[in-house]
């Protein structure tokens, strides 16, 4: 069996996702379901998503409409309570640096865009949506690896500009020194977050509603507890499947 949450992992958030692993584990238990110890935060992430015995996972959206679809089962769309989305929805800042004098995209248009993945639906997808509409696509990218080395690429002038998941550039605001030297030209158009997943052989509906649950449960213990940097994160919001929390998002599984 494996599980991981590795798209949101950084330092200052294992113990968030260790708690919040512990409250889904309790309740996949409850409801008769086996579940891993630990987290896997460090396996490759493609290893994981297709491991036959996953039990819970997170992707992106493009990697599950190209690749995972008809492979995996969809439990169900964390909301990140992202400003300017609907619930279970997610959209991309486009940043620059902070005292770059262009002010609009197309400004842009012969800068050296740098994304962290090109199956990545914020970093890459929403950015060539983006600029499509303005009538045109960069010349010249650099491949990152992740979104906060591309934030770094902009930050140390290797790049002009970039994509970023919202949640990301979230913790990097709030973790990062680097956020000071950027600033966010304009945000791309809401599309589907990240979705939760599980092996095709397993029974979603238990695992959302253990998810579900936890999400409850994570927010009454953070709320009982002294320690502020518990609730940092802000990774599962505690509202109910309609307001937030947790929703059932559907994904266009034709690519």
């Amino acid at each position: 069996m494996i599980a991981s949450l590795m798209m949101y992992a950084r330092p200052e958030l294992d113990k968030a996702h260790e708690n919040f692993w512990a409250l889904i584990r309790d309740e996949l238990a409850l409801r008769g379901k086996d579940s891993p110890e630990t987290l896997d935060q460090d396996a490759p992430e493609l290893d994981v998503w297709t491991d036959p015995h996953l039990v819970l996972s997170q992707t992106c959206g493009m990697p599950y409409r190209l690749w995972l679809h008809d492979k995996v089962t969809l439990v169900g769309t964390p909301d990140y309570g992202i400003d300017g989305c609907p619930p279970g929805y997610y959209r991309s800042p486009i940043i620059v640096r902070h005292d770059d004098p262009r002010q609009s995209l197309r400004d842009f248009s012969t800068a050296i865009f740098a994304f962290n993945a090109a199956h990545s639906q914020s970093g890459y997808a929403a950015a060539f949506a983006q600029t499509t509409k303005a009538g045109f696509w960069f010349d010249s990218v650099l491949e990152t690896g992740a979104h906060s080395a591309s934030a770094w690429a902009v930050a140390e002038g290797n790049a002009d500009i970039a994509a970023l998941d919202a949640m990301t550039w979230k913790l990097i605001q709030t973790y990062d020194d680097v956020a000071q030297k950027l600033r966010v030209l304009e945000w791309t158009e809401p599309t589907p977050g990240l979705p939760l997943i599980t092996a095709a052989s397993n029974d979603a509906p238990l695992v959302f509603d253990a998810v579900d649950r936890a999400i409850s449960r994570l927010d009454t213990n953070i709320r009982g507890r002294a320690d502020k940097n518990a609730a940092k994160p802000q990774i599962f919001k505690p509202e109910r499947r309609r307001k937030g929390g947790f929703a059932e998002v559907a994904f266009d599984e034709g690519g």
